[in-house]
């Protein structure tokens, strides 16, 4: 990282609140109820707030075949790259964790990826929602060593790339305040945790499965990698300005 960007995560926990560096733990709530801030508890100076799996109501059956194995055994691997999405479902839904839960049953089941595809999703009022399962040291999308989960969000490209997606459809709508600050709040601890210069253009990727390369900014959009118009041609647009937030968050 550049000099601006040599933050320790001591110095971050008060910067971002513990909770964002640790992920918050949360009490059982019910499914419905599952998208209220009360339903994920945090430390106060959380920078973001995350809800757990538990939280938004995951069904943790749908990991598993009809023979008790689970489809998709976890894998993890160091960090290398970040990159955002948006999910393409309908803005301003009132109740986003049934979204997230949606998603995760057709991710799970229908596409058959055994879970749910990103490791982040982010909802308009600044949530944070745990992806894809990654054990239960309560350390989201991380193992106890801090490495990522494999996730299902960009093909062939999935080792040790973090996906993080923004419920809604960003194709002509711009996410809003609070989205992005969420989405800022989590890019910086991320590219703290794992030594990740967010305004880096020429990021070296190597999936350390297959050995396929990739090269282009440390925080990417989906569109960078594949052929697709994800993230949605607003939140695209405001990547290089978000990449400067988490810089500035970073340089505080």
């Amino acid at each position: 990282m550049n000099s601006g960007a040599s933050l320790s995560r001591r110095t971050l926990l008060g910067v971002l609140g513990a909770a964002a560096v640790t992920g918050a733990a949360s009490r059982p709530a019910t499914a419905a109820a599952a998208s209220s801030p009360a339903d994920a508890v945090s430390p106060a100076a959380a920078g973001y707030v995350l809800v757990s799996r538990q939280a938004w109501g995951a069904d943790e059956r749908l990991r598993f075949g009809t023979d008790g194995t689970e489809t998709w055994s976890p894998e993890y691997h160091p960090v290398q790259t970040l990159s955002v999405h948006h999910t393409g479902s309908p803005n301003g839904e009132a109740d986003p964790a049934s979204r997230v839960r949606t998603i995760y049953r057709d991710q799970a089941v229908a596409q058959g990826w055994g879970d749910i595809g990103y490791n982040y999703l982010v909802d308009a009022g600044g949530l944070v929602y745990e992806g894809r399962w990654s054990g239960t040291d309560g350390n989201a999308a991380h193992d106890a060593a801090g490495r990522l989960v494999t996730g299902a969000h960009i093909g062939g490209y999935n080792a040790g790339n973090v996906g993080i997606a923004l419920l809604g459809n960003l194709a002509g709508t711009a996410p809003t305040a609070a989205a992005r600050t969420a989405l800022v709040q989590l890019l910086a601890e991320l590219s703290v945790r794992h030594s990740i210069d967010p305004q880096r253009e020429k990021t070296v990727y190597v999936n350390p499965v297959s050995g396929v390369m990739w090269d282009g900014h440390s925080i990417s959009g989906h569109r960078d990698w594949a052929a697709t118009d994800c993230p949605g041609g607003t939140l695209y647009s405001q990547l290089p300005a978000i990449r400067a937030a988490v810089a500035g968050l970073i340089a505080q």
